[in-house]
């Protein structure tokens, strides 16, 4: 079922939950950012005193940018395609390997409105994270709405990943 694209008041709110979660944890987040630009760490450090949680984030659009800055193997974006859980799970890991971050967050989709193909339509993105015991999780979502939309839903469930993947390293 579609919902509608997160408001600004709505990002913002949860970005203060994401990093008073990972205050408490004494954890630091870092992002591995492609169609969503560096939104997610634009949401986080428009929060005053987010520096005391977040680390940095990689804004890696181009294949190349994988690559270079995060040592995703060439092999894999040939092999599985930029948009798949094999690179978000390699964005996730090199976005830890080169950061101070306990905690990553990668994302990469296809926000529209072209570069769609039947297999991956517009709309379908791939999320990773890399939780602060190793773990990698991964997810794919199909979302609806034009380019914004896409991207803004993006943002809310990256973040709200941290959340579930900061509860899952607390129960185990």
């Amino acid at each position: 079922m579609p919902f509608p694209a997160p408001s600004d008041a709505s990002l913002d709110e949860l970005a203060q939950q994401v990093l008073a979660a990972l205050r408490d944890r004494g954890e630091r987040l870092a992002t591995a950012e492609s169609c969503t630009g560096g939104w997610i760490a634009k949401v986080l450090t428009d929060v005053p005193g987010s520096s005391e949680a977040f680390d940095c984030g990689f804004v890696t659009y181009s294949n190349h940018a994988k690559q270079t800055l995060l040592e995703v193997p060439a092999g894999l974006i040939e092999t599985h395609g930029a948009v798949s859980r094999e690179v978000v799970e390699a964005m996730a890991f090199g976005a830890a390997r080169f950061s101070r971050a306990t905690v990553t967050c990668s994302v990469s989709g296809i926000a529209g409105p072209g570069g769609g193909t039947e297999d991956k339509p517009v709309g379908t993105v791939w999320f990773g994270w890399r939780l602060p015991d190793g773990r990698l999780l991964s997810e794919r979502q199909r979302f609806s709405g034009d380019r914004e939309a896409v991207r803004r839903k993006a943002v809310l469930f990256a973040l709200q990943g941290v959340l579930k993947g900061l509860a899952l390293v607390e129960e185990a």
